[in-house]
């Protein structure tokens, strides 16, 4: 795979962040979180247009693996990157996996975010992961297949297909 700026999008606990850092360790390509660079400490979000500019700056940059979702700047991203990873992992799966991550670091913060930001559980988050299959899977998918004419795009279903697709990258 030659890609030099891929996006890593999915629902909330499908996965992206550890998918990305891994993905990063085997391509040596810098690796973006957005969770760290949208939040400020005490959970205080980045302002809208600031925040478009700031994307916008980072997917100008020359090589990269950007993870996140924040719809307000889907489209900088998906214009910039040359490959796309959808990881359209099932609800109940993203719901498990937030419930055990709180568990884990519950009141601390966790790597990919900023400080002051400790790992909490809000039932607006749990909601968005709820309804993300209804409320976005779709457009995401109908803007990807417009998409796939022009970019590699991937929907990785399972750990398992994440795993292969990475391992796939160590064999090519």
């Amino acid at each position: 795979m030659a890609a030099k700026r891929i996006l890593v999008i999915g629902s909330g606990g499908s996965g992206k962040t550890t998918f990305a850092r891994r993905l990063a360790e085997r391509t040596t390509l810098p690796l973006i979180h957005l969770d760290a660079l949208y939040w400020r400490p005490g959970w205080d979000p980045t302002p809208a247009d600031e925040w478009r500019a700031r994307v916008e700056a980072l997917a100008n940059e020359p090589a990269w693996i950007m993870d996140g979702n924040y719809g307000g700047t889907l489209d900088i991203r998906l214009a910039a990157s040359d490959t796309i990873v959808f990881l359209d992992v099932p609800r109940l799966v993203c719901l498990w996996r937030v419930v055990r991550r709180q568990l884990q670091h519950a009141g601390q913060n966790r790597a990919e975010l900023p400080a002051g930001c400790p790992e909490r559980l809000r039932w607006e988050f749990v909601k968005w992961i709820w309804t993300y299959p209804a409320v976005r899977r779709g457009s995401i998918l109908r803007r990807l297949d417009d998409l796939k004419p022009h970019k590699r795009v991937y929907v990785l279903r399972s750990s398992r297909e994440m795993n292969r697709f990475l391992d796939g990258l160590a064999e090519a």
